[in-house]
């Protein structure tokens, strides 16, 4: 067996369960779950009749680069959204969602050495540090500030840590914070990494979902915008999940430096990667309209309007930059504490923010918080919202 599987920690979910062993939802309330971020409003129509229509896609075995007609679609997105240009031959590359590509990406980029280090925000994806993990490296986590909305510290990272870095995680808009990092914070970065040489994969799933007028700065646009146009030592990563509703799709790419693309097309090619016909021809009708996607997210901004003022009477909460996550501060301080009362006294499953995060130098940033997804009709969302307003009033009225 390999024995960094032995390091890894249990996933988010995982230690939800162990804390509600032995509890129950209210049975006087019917169960409304905030705790997953799995999209739920309606998957495109377009998208289905796409499946319908090229079933015949089944019956052979696809290419691991994508046909040339995704891959140049996702440039026509990428020219469209960013105002970048991509080579469609060498620059880019489907995947089977963003999760999986983060992982073996990071494989393709750590060479073993075990004092190789992966740079992670904190609070962090967990896949992040799974694929540190199982790349035998190192992890530093950089924390993220509540004072800077949040702000990763980039700062606090050493310049010896730098030196052994071989890969930093970026994660805009962030989850869970849905931070955006502004083009300052990224031409630093880029400074870092050519005077370090390590690798940036930037994870932009959450993209689409935004709620002021300007949408949130990319890191391909904002290595064109310093004059880096060949994307040097830079890859990112995009998924159809959050933006078209389409989780089970499993449909993304990756886009970026061509010297990353290619030695990552060769590791996935043994990897068995390739994503299946049927599901590049979905992806070729999710990624040509627009229309669906604008629905999405007057959807989520209409929620977010509605949720987070009432949250806000009892809770530390704003909304945030982008994503579909409320990151709350509770009451009381005692984040597990506040998810399993809640859940026991009013059936809402919220997560723990400690989970989400590691403790450095004996603080966790995610302690004391709470991940709140917004994902379920508006109607179940200003249910929960309203329960947890009774809740804290309840049970916490001093604050």
């Amino acid at each position: 067996m390999n024995p960094q599987l032995t390091r890894l920690h249990p996933y988010p979910f995982e230690r939800l369960r162990h804390l509600f062993t032995g509890v129950k939802g209210s049975p006087n309330h019917t169960p409304i779950s905030l705790g997953i971020g799995e999209p739920r409003h309606a998957t495109p129509t377009l998208i289905i009749e796409a499946l319908k229509t090229h079933t015949d896609e089944l019956a052979a075995y696809p290419s691991t680069a994508g046909s040339p007609e995704l891959r140049l679609t996702v440039c026509h997105w990428l020219k469209r959204r960013y105002a970048v240009d991509v080579n469609p031959d060498t620059q880019v590359l489907p995947v089977n969602g963003s999760r999986e590509a983060l992982f073996a990406f990071a494989q393709t980029v750590l060479d073993g050495n075990p004092h190789s280090t992966v740079v992670s925000p904190n609070p962090f994806y967990q896949i992040y540090e799974g694929a540190a993990i199982l790349g035998n490296a190192r992890i530093h986590y950089a924390p993220s500030l509540p004072d800077k909305n949040f702000a990763i510290d980039w700062d606090s990272v050493s310049d010896d840590i730098w030196q052994n870095t071989r890969l930093l995680f970026v994660c805009s808009p962030g989850n869970p914070t849905g931070a955006v990092m502004p083009l300052e914070e990224w031409q630093k970065l880029f400074a870092l990494s050519d005077k370090h040489g390590f690798v940036i994969a930037s994870d932009e799933c959450y993209s689409e979902i935004y709620f002021g007028q300007s949408a949130p700065l990319g890191g391909l646009q904002a290595a064109v915008l310093s004059g880096r146009a060949d994307f040097k030592q830079l890859v990112c990563f995009t998924s159809l999940s959050k933006r078209s509703n389409v989780p089970g799709l499993r449909s993304g790419f990756v886009a970026g430096d061509a010297n990353l693309i290619a030695p990552f097309l060769r590791f996935r090619t043994y990897h068995g990667s390739a994503m299946g016909g049927l599901v590049q021809q979905a992806s070729i009708a999710a990624w040509n309209d627009e229309a669906h996607v604008i629905e999405n997210r007057a959807l989520y901004k209409a929620k977010f309007e509605q949720v987070t003022p009432m949250l806000s009477q009892v809770m530390d909460v704003a909304l945030p930059d982008a994503g579909f996550y409320l990151w709350a501060a509770v009451a009381g301080g005692d984040d597990e504490a506040f998810a399993r009362d809640l859940f026991t006294q009013y059936n809402v499953t919220v997560l723990p923010g400690r989970y989400l995060a590691r403790e450095v130098n004996g603080i966790n940033p995610g302690q004391g918080r709470i991940r709140m997804a917004l994902v379920a009709q508006p109607e179940e969302c200003l249910e929960a919202a309203r329960r947890i307003v009774q809740f804290v009033q309840t049970n916490y009225p001093s604050s």
